[in-house]
């Protein structure tokens, strides 16, 4: 199993859901470029067929960006991957990622449905998205809540179609991250084929868990994590990518594992993120900036502040000064 954890970056995608008002193809346009200065792998930058300015900003993403792949999101519907095509056609490379619904509950209200239809309709898309592109990731939408042999009949299904990346989200922010892991390591167990697609995770922070539920995922062996710069995204967010980036890069002791991330654009990205969508960086921030240190903590002064001078580079700081934080 690869030891890279690919970053998949959707901040213009899900994060821009949390928006007062839809930011302008130049403001996508500027954050689409400071992400491929970051090294993310892979950057979701909309659903174009949801409108027209959604379509341009894709297409106008998709022609300037060169150095991360570009993805767009369509339902299992064949209008969607049609459009989604289109939109990325000018890029040199491209991801489609289409999603369906997995759980009983969200089968039997949302698409008045069953599992077998369920199935058959996701192998259809999957070949559909495959005569586009040999990139193709597939979501199975509120697998938290879905039982784990109902999702692995999916995810082998959907990986015999031809996806290359079967994503698990956790759509609701409901599961714990002992469970997520579980989830992982279910899917190892009982996915004959799950070694031909990567496995990635897609969490919420509606219990405030985001970033530890990816963590355990990564841990329980998937290879691609999904999340927002600043956590940004509807109800309480999405992962917060700069954590789980900063996570894995100072734990690389228990996690074993390694993202190709710039970390010296983090917080420039963070920034530009902050700055264009109008949401302000909590002051309490993980991974935020102190004067020309990007510490864990920001110490008072008093018997904290001067442990910290005297332990120096020991324990006091989990974090090392890096160029490019101040």
């Amino acid at each position: 199993m690869s030891q890279q954890v690919i970053i998949f970056d959707t901040t213009l995608r899900d994060g821009e859901q949390a928006l007062q008002a839809s930011l302008s193809v130049k403001e996508k346009l500027q954050i689409a470029m400071a992400l491929e200065r970051m090294g993310v792998d892979v950057m979701e930058v909309g659903f174009p067929v949801s409108s027209p300015g959604d379509f341009e900003s894709v297409q106008t993403i998709a022609r300037t960006i060169k150095n991360s792949r570009v993805c767009a999101l369509a339902r299992c519907v064949e209008k969607d991957i049609d459009v989604a095509a289109e939109s990325l056609k000018v890029a040199e490379a491209f991801r489609i990622h289409t999603f369906i619904a997995t759980s009983p509950m969200h089968i039997a209200t949302k698409l008045r449905s069953n599992l077998d239809e369920v199935i058959e309709r996701a192998i259809y898309m999957v070949k559909r998205a495959r005569n586009y592109t040999d990139d193709v990731e597939f979501s199975c939408e509120d697998a938290g809540r879905t039982p784990i042999a109902d999702l692995a009949r999916v995810v082998e299904a959907a990986i015999n179609a031809g996806a290359t990346t079967i994503n698990i989200p956790d759509t609701v922010g409901y599961t714990m991250p002992f469970e997520f892991a579980n989830i992982i390591t279910g899917l190892y167990e009982r996915v004959p084929n799950i070694d031909k697609a990567i496995i990635s995770v897609h969490t919420h922070d509606d219990l405030g868990i985001a970033v530890g539920n990816a963590l355990a995922a990564v841990h329980a062996g998937a290879r691609q994590v999904e999340g927002a710069m600043n956590g940004i995204g509807e109800r309480a967010g999405n992962c917060s990518l700069e954590e789980v980036i900063m996570a894995i890069k100072v734990r690389k002791d228990i996690m074993n594992v390694h993202t190709r991330i710039n970390h010296q654009e983090i917080w420039r990205t963070s920034q530009t993120v902050s700055q264009i969508c109008n949401m302000p960086i909590p002051a309490n921030k993980s991974y935020r900036r102190n004067r020309r240190l990007c510490p864990l903590f920001r110490y008072s002064p008093g018997r904290r502040a001067e442990e910290s001078r005297k332990l120096r580079n020991h324990d006091a700081g989990i974090y090392r000064p890096e160029p490019g934080c101040s």
